[in-house]
């Protein structure tokens, strides 16, 4: 990911913390829709596929809302599993959460960034909050792959998904 650190002080300066995001998707050359004040849209390549990033800015309650949207549907006869993988998949999560959006059945990663009283949100925590949960759906991505279309347990996946190798092939 391209890094906007040296614009730290101009961070200070906006009012509107998707303003900085806009910089932040462009300088990573992302496809992205600066729909309104409030919202913007972005599609971010992966490994695994390509995550379509949402940010939503609520300047009443001064929250930066923040999802990853995997590019895969859960069948209704698997959705159990999804969502016995999703509660252990978000015991091994330090900040945001996965889950299954209900209008599309795809997983989904969500984060929120309080910032009541800052000054303005910095360019390195936003691009923090975005890195992170780039490397959290491609680290669990396969485990959805395997538990939606593989037919495993959660557990099973997440085994799978998991599995560090050592050594040299």
């Amino acid at each position: 990911m391209t890094s906007l650190a040296h614009a730290a002080d101009e961070a200070n300066t906006v009012s509107n913390p998707l303003d900085l995001v806009e910089q932040i998707v462009a300088a990573n050359e992302w496809n992205f829709d600066r729909r309104s004040d409030s919202d913007l849209a972005a599609e971010a390549q992966g490994k695994w596929c390509d995550y379509g990033l949402y940010f939503c800015w609520s300047d009443e309650i001064s929250i930066m809302h923040f999802s990853a949207t995997f590019d895969m549907k859960a069948p209704a006869k698997r959705r159990g599993t999804v969502y016995e993988l999703l509660a252990k998949a978000n015991e091994r999560l330090w900040i945001g959460h996965f889950g299954l959006d209900a209008e599309t059945d795809m997983p989904v990663y969500r984060h929120a960034m309080l910032l009541r009283g800052a000054p303005g949100v910095a360019a390195e925590s936003v691009e923090d909050m975005i890195d992170i949960a780039l490397t959290e759906c491609e680290r669990f991505f396969p485990a959805f792959q395997f538990a939606i279309w593989g037919g495993k347990s959660p557990d099973e996946a997440l085994d799978a998904a998991m599995l560090e190798c050592a050594g040299e092939a």
